[in-house]
């Protein structure tokens, strides 16, 4: 079974072209472009450590700024790896963990349980834009809210410890790939849910 999709999104504000192998032959290749440089660099460490294939060409109104950019490319990567899991039969389907960068500590916990959750709970202390053209840090929540809607996803995102928002966000992002590296393996061929579908 393939577990890969793609998937394109066009609107006034952007245009998204964006594909992703959950079962890549190698060790994942990445390959992001959407003029946000930072928010280039936490998809990067989605892709790598979430051990997919992941490539994103993403056009926006940046002029505006970054928030429609940001939130589109969350729902098409959520959508596209909604149609990648299929029906989720063999799935571990649940995954959680205390993910460091540095001073920083971010809690991660998700399952692929087909109903869309996000409880995030990172605060900052002085919002700095990371970046040029500069992303708001604020918008990392955007993001995983657009991701795990269209993607199916109940997730949790909980900052334990950290001062510096590179940190912060980089372990988020960090942590959310490895829990749906280990959410996604196949070990059995059922469908995880005594419901029968997930």
């Amino acid at each position: 079974m393939s577990r890969q999709a793609s998937r394109s999104r066009a609107t006034r504000e952007t245009r998204i072209e964006l594909s992703v192998d959950l079962d890549p032959a190698g060790d994942g290749e990445v390959a992001v472009r959407t003029g946000l440089p930072f928010f280039d660099h936490l998809l990067a460490q989605l892709g790598r450590h979430g051990g997919f294939d992941l490539a994103i060409d993403a056009e926006g109104d940046l002029e505006v700024d970054g928030h429609h950019t940001v939130e589109d490319v969350g729902i098409t990567l959520g959508e596209a790896f909604a149609q990648a899991l299929g029906d989720k039969a063999g799935v571990r389907r649940f995954a959680s963990g205390l993910y460091p960068l540095d001073e920083a500590l971010v809690e991660v916990a998700l399952d692929l349980s087909g109903r869309p959750y996000v409880s995030y709970d990172v605060p900052f202390g002085e919002v700095l834009a990371l970046g040029s053209p500069p992303f708001d840090p604020q918008l990392a929540e955007h993001f995983w809210e657009a991701f795990a809607t269209n993607a199916g996803i109940t997730l949790h995102v909980h900052l334990r410890a950290g001062r510096n928002t590179h940190h912060i966000l980089e372990a988020t992002a960090k942590g959310v790939a490895r829990c749906l590296r280990d959410a996604v393996r196949l070990e059995r061929g059922g469908i995880p849910s005594t419901k029968g579908s997930l």
